[in-house]
């Protein structure tokens, strides 16, 4: 059986879904296919440890998105259908031996008189490094809503150079360029506040000593303590079921159960798709791919289709390394050592120094399982009471970062060399770890989930390794340069077939841009050749 559309879109994650949406809202007829029983990707929540503690099984602040153009387009329409926020007013802190701790609130004064009370040399250098946010963030923001390369991105640097000049520029290229344990010695005195601002970096794949992190804790340090930390209240999974919902009042079809084998060309060009169930659907505008290019290019089109180095170069996307995703469900908060309030906060991140996030980092590429792996600690119910039953709680622990493959553990006390193997004893490790920084906090435990690596890719194919931002930010992978040299602007090799999501600019984050973006590209290119 054969459907017709003007588009159809391969993979139901937020950005296949935005992408989407936009074409339906300018009249085309369009068509969403996703392989698991329901749309999401990587946005998903449910009841995976007891009833009534509903967690959120991979991201779960979503602050970018309620900060999108895309969330800021469609805000009424997906409030309609039952997307609602909670917003967290203690964003973010980082624990340490000896209970000591670095918390970082929505208010500035309360941070920066507590980072005092730790050291003044810090909070002078966090104030510091805040005007330097407030300066050049705007640019920063505007840069990464923009496709890259396009006038709207140099629009942007014309305007830095207007009002900053050569010199800020410079400065700003500097510190972007730093590591993150360069951005810690330049602007912090102490070990403590250098690891807050270089854990944000492991939340990607910028270990202390990789050139370009800077960039992310830059933006997160701030934004977070600006706006709060933010997620879906009732579970992640209602952003996406909103975005299906909104786009099926527009005219749009949502599919689910339906996998895709292979991008149907013709003449040159894509023009629909083929189900594994034998369906054909004909896009006769446009084919978008939610997808890394590895899978578009080498298992959804035929090998004679894609040119060769074409080929090769996706055969090289890298991933980054694996993530461990904990789900707890707990009696009551965790006990901190560094204090009560700290159970308050959205995240706490148990590294404890720099020097382990270097450590961990150099394991896990290594295929080692890590002695002490960064603990990114969500504790979601503080943001969020409706996840757990009164007095109970749920907290994610995403763990990072893992092996995607073992080959052997660092610390030499955990055997096997498969995930399904040693699963069990790692999650151990972490919450030997978490006991360590919440003494007794164990005891509270009724229920944990452990997904491994192995278990996200099966989960959501893009997720390839385990990797959870869907291929590597360092500098070589980034900017013009995602996914690959010479395929930037969400156009592929194949006319009428298009690229969007984690893998295509911006990167990784629930941020909407890429499926905006791709969106558009695709419209303006029908305009041309409805022109030409």
């Amino acid at each position: 059986m054969t459907h017709s559309y003007d588009a159809v879109v391969v993979g139901g994650g937020h950005n296949g879904l935005v992408a989407a949406l936009y074409l339906a809202r300018a009249g085309w007829s369009v068509a969403v296919l996703e392989r698991s029983a329901a749309v999401g990707g990587a946005i998903a929540s449910g009841e995976v440890t007891l009833p009534g503690f509903v967690h959120d099984l991979y991201s779960t602040n979503q602050k970018l998105f309620l900060g999108s153009r895309a969330y800021a387009d469609f805000a009424d329409d997906l409030t309609h259908h039952g997307l609602r926020f909670r917003t967290g007013d203690h964003p973010y802190a980082n624990v340490f031996p000896g209970g000591r701790s670095m918390r970082v609130h929505h208010d500035y004064a309360q941070t920066l008189g507590q980072l005092a009370e730790h050291n003044a040399e810090d909070a002078e250098g966090f104030a510091g490094l805040y005007e330097e946010y407030r300066t050049f963030s705007p640019y920063l923001f505007g840069l990464y809503g923009s496709a890259v390369p396009s006038a709207a991105a140099v629009r942007q640097v014309v305007s830095l150079l207007r009002h900053h000049g050569v010199r800020g520029a410079a400065e700003l290229a500097h510190t972007l360029l730093m590591s993150t344990r360069e951005l810690g010695e330049v602007w912090f005195a102490t070990p403590e506040a250098r690891a807050m601002a270089a854990c944000w970096g492991m939340h990607l794949d910028f270990a202390p000593d990789i050139a370009g992190g800077a960039m992310f804790p830059l933006l997160e340090l701030f934004a977070d303590m600006e706006n709060g930390m933010s997620v879906v209240e009732g579970g992640a999974r209602h952003l996406p079921r909103a975005l299906a919902d909104v786009l099926t009042e527009y005219g749009g079809e949502v599919r689910t159960g339906v996998e895709v084998d292979r991008v149907v060309c013709r003449n040159g060009r894509a023009v629909g798709v083929r189900g594994t169930d034998g369906s054909t659907l004909t896009a006769r505008r446009a084919v978008i791919a939610n997808v890394g290019p590895a899978v578009l290019y080498q298992r959804l089109l035929e090998f004679e289709r894609v040119p060769t180095q074409v080929r090769g170069e996706a055969s090289h996307y890298r991933y980054g390394p694996g993530t461990l995703m904990l789900h707890l469900a707990l009696d009551g908060p965790l006990p901190w050592a560094a204090g009560d309030e700290l159970s308050r906060f959205a995240y706490v991140h148990v590294a404890p120094y720099v020097d382990d996030l270097a450590r961990t980092y150099a394991e896990s590429q290594a295929g080692l399982l890590p002695v002490e792996p960064l603990l990114i600690v969500g504790q979601t119910s503080a943001v969020d009471p409706t996840r757990a039953p009164a007095g109970r709680h749920v907290v994610w622990i995403q763990v990072r970062t893992m092996p995607s493959v073992v080959r052997g553990d660092a610390a030499g006390t955990i055997h096997g060399t498969d995930w399904p193997e040693v699963v069990d004893a790692m999650t151990d490790r972490v919450l030997n770890k978490l006991e360590r920084y919440a003494p007794r906090g164990r005891a509270r435990i009724a229920r944990v989930t452990a997904y491994s690596p192995q278990d996200l890719e099966t989960a959501d194919p893009n997720l390839v390794g385990g990797d959870s931002i869907s291929g590597s930010h360092h500098l070589a992978q980034n900017f013009v340069f995602r996914p690959m040299c010479g395929h930037h602007g969400y156009r592929t090799a194949i006319p009428g077939l298009y690229l969007t999501g984690a893998a295509t600019w911006p990167g990784a984050g629930n941020n909407a841009t890429s499926g905006r973006l791709a969106a558009r590209r695709v419209l303006k290119d029908a305009r041309r050749r409805v022109t030409h």
